[in-house]
């Protein structure tokens, strides 16, 4: 069965308002609304998973503000991860019970995903026993980190495409200690690649790679939608008013956890079924 699905493109993103677009996507998922993938860039962020340990973070937070990038708590499963320019970042709004899949099968189909567009570069990706997310040679270029509430997928996964890397040295990566990480751009610089390509891959050329590994991996038809066919009549998707959303997403501060959603979240959060399975 192929099942149709939204697709949609956004430029560089604040966290907060791609998190807005998630929460009010997902809740017309759960009604029967078509779903969603929203493919995007971050600015500087560091997130924190709900299984996250603050001592992962290892600069202080108001020290990475100064250098531009944010501190957030999310909902996500897993621990503390960076996103930024040049990292591709995907979200995923499924309904699972729709598709008739398991949590283990969806985290697994989104490594696919990934291991699929990087193959289109001659890239070998792989996965790694207990270490969700994807590898090449040792160090992590794919991060996975998600979220199901009632049958319906929030989060996603991260590719880093030309990611500048050293912002990765104020963090344990997903937790784990002596972690590398890598890049595509520097895979394709350091010669690993099967097929004999030269040069580097634009941002474009890998979106377009993850469409159609995303589109195998989940049988799925994807459409790019006018605004008015979003029914947004001519407003932004993520900037619009979005109800029952957190107005933005929590700073952590180091000093004590805070809840990353607004009161309307925090009252669905009894009956949320958290995904565990994570990379971030």
């Amino acid at each position: 069965m192929v099942f149709p699905l939204r697709l949609l493109h956004f430029p560089s993103l604040d966290y907060a308002t791609a998190w807005r677009w998630q929460v009010e996507t997902a809740a017309a998922v759960r009604t029967g609304a078509s779903e969603a993938l929203a493919l995007l860039q971050h600015p500087p962020v560091y997130t924190f998973g709900r299984r996250a340990r603050h001592e992962h973070l290892l600069v202080d937070p108001d020290e990475l503000r100064r250098r531009g990038a944010d501190v957030v708590e999310s909902d996500r499963g897993g621990d503390v991860t960076f996103h930024g320019p040049g990292q591709l970042v995907a979200y995923p709004i499924l309904d699972l019970r729709r598709r008739g899949l398991g949590a283990t099968d969806y985290v697994r189909a989104l490594e696919e995903t990934m291991i699929g567009a990087l193959r289109r570069f001659g890239i070998a990706g792989a996965r790694a026993a207990g270490r969700p997310g994807v590898w090449v040679e040792g160090a992590k270029v794919g991060f996975v980190g998600v979220r199901v509430q009632s049958g319906v997928t929030t989060h996603g996964f991260a590719l880093n495409v030309a990611t500048d890397l050293t912002w990765f040295d104020a963090i344990v990566p997903c937790g784990l200690a002596g972690v590398r990480v890598t890049s595509i751009e520097r895979l394709l610089d350091g010669g690993k690649r099967a097929n004999g390509q030269t040069g580097k891959v634009d941002f474009t050329g890998i979106e377009a790679a993850v469409v159609d590994a995303f589109a195998l991996a989940f049988d799925a038809e994807l459409v790019e939608p006018t605004l008015t066919q979003q029914g947004y009549r001519g407003r932004s998707p993520l900037t619009g008013s979005l109800r029952g959303a957190p107005s933005e997403a929590r700073l952590f501060t180091g000093r004590s956890r805070q809840s990353p959603s607004a009161e309307g979240l925090q009252d669905a959060e009894s009956q949320a079924r958290e995904l565990a399975l994570s990379g971030r």
